[in-house]
């Protein structure tokens, strides 16, 4: 049995489907078009019968179902009815919920590579849609630093890596992904050339027009426009004074090696990230030492202490934000702690991605592309 959205079907998800059937009779069952919305904040293109009828006209599949469920683990009815020997999930399918709940149902389960057919390209719905560049980003240090209300107690730094879209995240999972949205607004399907600064400004503008209530942090936009690891030194304002950029290739490569990202559930509704919101200038100071320490440690290339400071970092933070984790978030991180020198999150509350520094390989984790210059001209 496998699961997905399978929206405009293409000959990564036919060798997907191919690859499954060697281990036996395959079931697919595919997300509704309701649950689509809900996870990826847009409806597929094609609904979710026609997505059917297409799955079943493939020789590979023995039966298609539509999921019942919501949320991550919307298969989970289907599960129980088809009870089948093996799940399999490709490298950005696979979470920790899902492993865990085939296996209290004594299931195995199976990441699969994602490799394409001989002689054919590597395909993803993401490039088929749009062939779009336009980056997202990962905050690995500091977040919180850009909102003027934070560093007003205590200046310091966000560390940003600006991320190739070689996957497509989702809305509200911390890959500033509302930020980006608008740079599609602004510059369709890839950024502008000239000064990237300049364009990140304008970026930040544009999504952030006079009588914004909620201002969206300028790291977002640096993070999206500017290729490289990008450090913004704040000191109580939205724009940082000023930004430093590595563009060091040898850095760069060290950061896409100990990288790794692991998908979470989607967040509760309701959720209010600021509620019970504990800020101080201790709090502030740790947060901004943190990030400070953790690009020490980039320039020094020093992996453990790398780690180290984007714990302290994390740990700083939800000591602020407490509501940016809860009780299951808290499980899945435990289960990779003996594993990871380093982690975070991106996003807050669920729907975002465990963010772990490693020096050995995650198993059944995505691994970024840093954007470098030219990568979009």
């Amino acid at each position: 049995m496998l699961t997905g959205c399978f929206d405009l079907l293409h000959s990564g998800h036919v060798a997907f489907l191919k690859e499954a059937a060697s281990y036996g009779d395959l079931y697919v069952c595919i997300g509704s078009d309701r649950n689509v919305q809900h996870l990826k904040g847009r409806f597929p293109i094609n609904p979710e019968q026609e997505r059917k009828y297409m799955l079943e006209a493939l020789k590979w599949v023995h039966e298609v179902r539509i999921n019942q469920g919501m949320g991550l683990l919307d298969f989970e009815a289907e599960l129980d009815a088809i009870r089948p020997d093996i799940f399999l999930v490709n490298e950005d399918g696979h979470t920790p919920a899902k492993e865990q709940l085939c296996r209290s149902k004594g299931v195995q389960y199976i990441v699969s590579r994602r490799i394409p057919e001989v002689g054919l390209p590597a395909r993803s719905t993401t490039a088929l849609r749009t062939e779009c560049t336009i980056p997202y980003r990962i905050d690995l240090a500091g977040g919180w630093l850009d909102q003027p209300w934070v560093s007003q107690l205590y200046p310091g730094p966000v560390l940003t890596i600006s991320i190739e879209p070689t996957y497509e995240f989702n809305l509200r999972s911390g890959m500033a992904t509302s930020t980006r949205q608008k740079a599609i607004e602004l510059w369709k399907t890839s950024l502008p050339g000239g000064d990237p600064a300049q364009h990140a400004k304008l970026l930040f503008s544009y999504e952030n027009p006079p009588g914004t209530k909620e201002v969206a942090g300028s790291q977002d936009a640096i993070g999206i426009v500017m290729p490289g690891l990008n450090k913004a030194n704040y000191e109580g304002k939205y724009w940082p004074s000023t930004i430093d950029t590595c563009l060091d290739e040898p850095i760069l490569a060290w950061l896409e090696e100990h990288l790794f990202l692991i998908p979470l559930s989607p967040r509760s509704g309701n959720y209010a990230v600021l509620s019970d919101t504990q800020l101080s200038v201790e709090g502030a100071k740790a947060l901004s030492n943190a990030a400070e320490a953790a690009w020490q440690a980039v320039l020094r290339q020093d992996v453990e202490a790398f780690g180290t400071a984007m714990v302290q970092s994390f740990e700083a933070q939800i000591r602020m934000f407490p509501r940016m984790v809860d009780a299951e978030i808290v499980d899945q991180l435990a289960q990779y702690k003996s594993r990871a020198l380093g982690w975070k999150i991106s996003g807050a509350g669920g729907g975002g991605y465990l963010v772990l520094w490693s020096d050995q390989v995650i198993e059944r984790s995505i691994q970024v592309k840093i954007r470098r210059p030219g990568f979009d001209q």
